[in-house]
């Protein structure tokens, strides 16, 4: 079994079983292998017929519950065939695909790797030093009873220690409402992505939490913040500007991702102003580090 990218699909002509990831936002750059396969693709938001005629094979949609619950069947017959689970962006952004290595290896299955860009380092194009980064964090859909605000003590740790943090967004797809996951009615509602400006919102509503209960955040409304939107893809889109300014930037279509900046290079504020929403936002050096 190989865990890699699917951009780089075709150099995989082993005879071995193997899982391929592919690049962060479509699989146009990918080769059409050319050793017979059995491709397994994990929840990767890409058109399923394109992808099949692009590969010239059938190809079995994995989604989360497939990958966590039944990575015996994607490891099924991969000791007598090759198996290539295509999966978005970098093969270990994901504990799971760790998983299936274990299981490989337990069953004496061989595999490989072969890594790619994936959005935890690809956000480098909006102009911040990745060696700059802290924890990345996760921002998850609030629902009128769940609002929790853990992510937000890590950014303020993060920008305590001038770190830029890396926000990913959240996803929901094949999600159960609580009253047909109650009645075991496998009814899923629509697929839903979480957008930049949706995430400055809830952080907003953290900092003015945090003010109430006496706090002087880290992260307020002016604090300095990057939007990116489909990050890889012709169209992708880039905003700088504050917090308050991307609860109001509209950057389109999904995936977005959002970073917290921490202290700032000159060199980085002269990026993120190509970007800027408002380039006044950057006026003055209360951002900048020397080194």
């Amino acid at each position: 079994m190989c865990i890699a990218p699917l951009s780089t699909l075709t150099p995989l002509l082993s005879t071995l079983p193997f899982s391929v990831g592919q690049q962060v936002e479509t699989a146009a750059d990918i080769l059409p292998p050319v050793s017979p396969l059995r491709l397994v693709e994990s929840k990767a938001g890409i058109d399923v017929t394109f992808s099949e005629e692009f590969y010239g094979r059938e190809l079995i949609l994995a989604d989360r519950e497939t990958v966590e619950q039944e990575a015996d069947n994607i490891l099924k017959d991969a000791d007598l065939c090759d198996v290539a689970f295509l999966v978005v962006g970098d093969p270990f952004g994901a504990t799971t695909h760790s998983d299936l290595v274990l299981r490989a290896v337990k069953l004496g299955i061989p595999y490989s790797v072969i890594h790619n860009a994936s959005i935890m380092n690809a956000v480098g194009c909006c102009g911040l030093q990745l060696y700059n980064f802290g924890e990345t964090v996760s921002v998850v859909f609030w629902t009128d009873t769940w609002k929790p605000e853990s992510f937000f003590d890590k950014i303020q740790k993060n920008k305590q220690n001038g770190m830029h943090t890396l926000c990913l967004l959240d996803i929901k797809v094949k999600e159960q409402s609580l009253e047909n996951l109650m009645k075991g009615k496998k009814i899923y509602e629509s697929p839903r992505y979480m957008s930049v400006n949706q995430a400055a919102e809830q952080l907003l509503a953290i900092v003015q939490n945090r003010r109430l209960q006496g706090e002087e955040p880290e992260v307020t409304e002016n604090t300095h913040c990057v939007g990116l939107a489909r990050v890889g893809a012709m169209d992708q889109k880039i905003a700088s500007g504050t917090l308050q300014q991307m609860s109001t930037v509209e950057l389109g279509g999904p995936l977005h991702s959002m970073i917290i900046a921490g202290n700032m290079h000159p060199l980085e504020i002269d990026m993120l102003k190509l970007f800027a929403v408002d380039k006044s936002s950057f006026e003055g050096n209360e951002c900048q580090r020397n080194t």
